[in-house]
């Protein structure tokens, strides 16, 4: 009786690198259909099924329509998908194909089964070693052997990648076919953009044939490199690869910078270890897209999670609103009760105004700020977004913020007419100020009431009695430093009011929401400039606000961050001294930071970030806290970071070198291109 044998192709439409790249079409075919009719020449396959996943819904409906056979199984445990599609079928033999395989050579599948029948083996491959292009991969083994590693195969790693616990069972009987010329740095799979933009390449090459072999493909792309667009990628990257770096791979490609906010940039902690995304966040615990959970002990959201992730309160407030309507033609009422509220923590405003991210806020307010003074020209201290009046600081120098959180910032794109109309000045220095006061007509001062630093020699107070003098317009920057020492702006720590001031980040928990308050005659002249936006009406932000006020007020969250970050600040000095390190430690308790003074210091931050993740601690030199923060975490989180200066200690003296650790390329440490 003859064996049946039959090519299984395991195919999905959720790829994360390139989704959907089974339906792409070329030449007018969809890839899958190509991989198919390419295996239909097989001489000793019976059958041909698709073994697929039940999310893969255009997929199935297209195999429904050409009438191809396919079976539906598990989306994670392949290995269960690909046993239950062979026993549905009734094989003997299978030859493992994947779809990104689409060149897979039929001659040579009926070539490998024939050896695979004269040797009597178990499995049969080309893999160990390599010595065929990357996307001819075969694989063949027969159903007892399979039906073994179905019923054993305890690790999910065996099970995602259907063939490794077979591969490892010392019993299976193994044959490796080689190949005499070592074709295995040629790519010819499908698994990036590049890949598709290659073998659209050779099709159109050969067209209207698609039953070439894969020897004229190879003698093609030898005689022409203009067809090998993607020799740079590494094969079988993707079986290396959580799900999260092949997300963030994709997203660099389809999204200028990979995502949407900066600071959230993995390369700016550890580019090759850094999670990108996350699944779930509760407290201060996060897991990624792999399932990971690791405690964060760096950002939290980026300063806007004061009372942790997920907040139950915060949270049902929101659920609540949104089960009556997010948004109608009208207007919601808690925009005006949030405004009342804020008014009432700061007595010196009159007048407030919502938006809902911190760039928008940040420009309303020099808006409001331009029109009231009827002057263009800003000086500014700090950090203060990505918009057009503050980049143009640098259209004179491109250096010009680089003492202003970050630097390698380009003024692209913005009119170079701006020229001469922001101008940075430096924090506690007073009379470089003042030098531009006296030098530009200056209408607007706007910075932020303190960072890094605590102002001195009467700073603030100074400022403010030179825009009482020359009619200045003051604007604090509370974005970040609001509801962190004080309930409202860090401004009545110190008894300084501005003319504006304005707030965002931790005022709604995670929720975006932001506003700009200020004095009556000021803020009034909104209405006579244009600012308007939709989404600056939808409740959830206020709504979170709110809710979030109030818990705030009730537990007196400012308290509670502050003492805790007073106690990170001693630690991180004590362990520094212990290990004999010298670090400087930067700003306001809650929003603590420390660098240590060396010129490998960038090496150590991602040495740093790369041996906390090792803990599951999301930790650089940065640590925004919440009320969230429990002492258990920070004592491991100590210990953890005690042990890694005194490794660091090593790499000061040259006992150790720091480039033999650090797994992978150094963070970023300011603005960069990403490829």
């Amino acid at each position: 009786m003859v064996n049946k044998n039959i090519a299984i192709i395991q195919a999905r439409t959720t790829s994360v690198r390139l989704p959907g790249k089974v339906l792409l079409k070329i030449n007018g075919l969809p890839v899958i259909e190509i991989l198919y009719r390419r295996l239909k020449k097989s001489k000793k396959l019976k059958d041909i099924i698709i073994a697929t996943t039940k999310k893969s819904i255009h997929l199935i409906k297209f195999l429904k329509k050409k009438k191809i056979k396919y079976f539906i199984g598990s989306d994670k445990n392949v290995l269960s998908r690909y046993y239950k599609t062979a026993l549905k079928f009734k094989a003997d033999n299978i030859v493992r194909i994947t779809a990104d395989g689409i060149l897979a050579d039929p001659k040579l599948i009926d070539n490998f089964l024939k050896l695979y029948e004269k040797k009597k083996v178990d499995y049969l491959s080309n893999l160990d070693p390599v010595t065929y292009p990357d996307g001819l991969d075969i694989e063949i083994f027969n159903f007892k052997t399979l039906k073994h590693a179905y019923k054993n195969a305890k690790k999910m790693y065996d099970k995602e990648h259907v063939t490794p616990f077979i591969i490892n069972n010392v019993r299976n009987k193994k044959y490796n076919v080689s190949n005499t010329d070592n074709y295995s740095k040629v790519r010819l799979t499908l698994d990036e953009q590049e890949d598709y933009e290659t073998l659209k390449k050779i099709f159109s090459y050969f067209k209207p044939n698609i039953y070439f072999g894969w020897k004229k493909i190879v003698l093609l792309l030898n005689k022409n490199k203009k067809y090998q667009l993607n020799s740079h990628l590494q094969r079988n990257e993707g079986s290396k690869m959580t799900i999260t770096k092949k997300l963030w791979k994709r997203a660099k490609k389809i999204i200028p910078g990979g995502n949407m906010f900066l600071s959230k940039r993995p390369e700016l902690f550890h580019p090759n270890k850094w999670p990108a995304y996350f699944k779930k966040a509760k407290g201060i615990n996060v897991w990624d897209l792999d399932g990971k959970k690791y405690k964060d002990l760096s950002l939290m959201g980026v300063g806007c999670n004061i009372l942790g992730y997920a907040n139950d309160k915060v949270d049902q407030a929101v659920i609540n609103a949104i089960r009556k309507g997010n948004g109608s033609t009208l207007n919601s009422h808690e925009e005006v009760k949030l405004c009342e509220k804020l008014l009432e923590l700061h007595p010196w405003a009159d007048m407030s105004k919502l938006a809902k991210t911190g760039g928008e806020a940040a420009a309303v307010a020099v808006r409001i700020a331009r029109a009231a003074s009827g002057k263009d020209k800003i000086a500014f201290c700090g950090y203060h977004g990505w918009h057009d009046w503050y980049l143009s600081a640098n259209i004179n120098n491109k250096n010009n913020l680089q003492s202003h959180l970050m630097g390698g910032l380009e003024a692209k794109g913005v009119p170079k007419n701006l020229k001469n109309t922001a101008f940075p000045f430096t924090y506690n220095k007073f009379d470089e100020l003042e030098k531009i006061v006296d030098k530009h007509d200056i209408g607007t001062i706007k910075m932020e009431v303190s960072r890094n630093y605590k102002p001195r020699n009467g700073f603030l107070k100074k400022i403010r009695n030179l825009c009482d003098k020359k009619k200045i317009i003051l604007i604090f920057d509370e974005c970040t430093s609001g509801f962190r020492e004080t309930f409202g702006g860090l401004h009545k720590l110190y008894g300084v009011n501005p003319d504006i001031a304005w707030f965002g980040k931790a005022m709604g928990n995670g929720y975006s929401i932001s506003a700009i308050i200020g004095k009556r005659e000021i803020m009034d002249q909104a209405q006579d400039s244009f600012m308007s936006s939709t989404f600056w009406t939808e409740r959830t932000g206020s709504v979170a606000a709110l809710e979030t006020l109030k818990q705030m007020e009730k537990i007196k969250s400012w308290k509670i961050i502050t003492k805790k970050g007073l106690i990170i600040q001693k630690k991180w000095a004590e362990i520094a001294k212990r290990n004999k390190l010298e670090i400087q430690v930067l700003g306001i308790p809650a929003l603590s930071s420390f660098t240590i003074k060396s010129n490998n210091w960038i090496k150590y931050k991602t040495f740093i970030t790369q041996e906390m993740l090792k803990k599951k601690y999301l930790a650089s030199n940065a640590l925004f806290v919440s009320i969230k923060h429990d002492d258990k975490s920070l004592e491991n989180y100590f210990n953890i970071l005690d042990e890694i200066f005194s490794q660091i200690y090593k790499f000061e003296n040259n006992s150790l070198s720091v480039d033999k650790y650090i797994e992978g390329p150094v963070c970023q440490s300011g603005f960069q291109r990403l490829n």
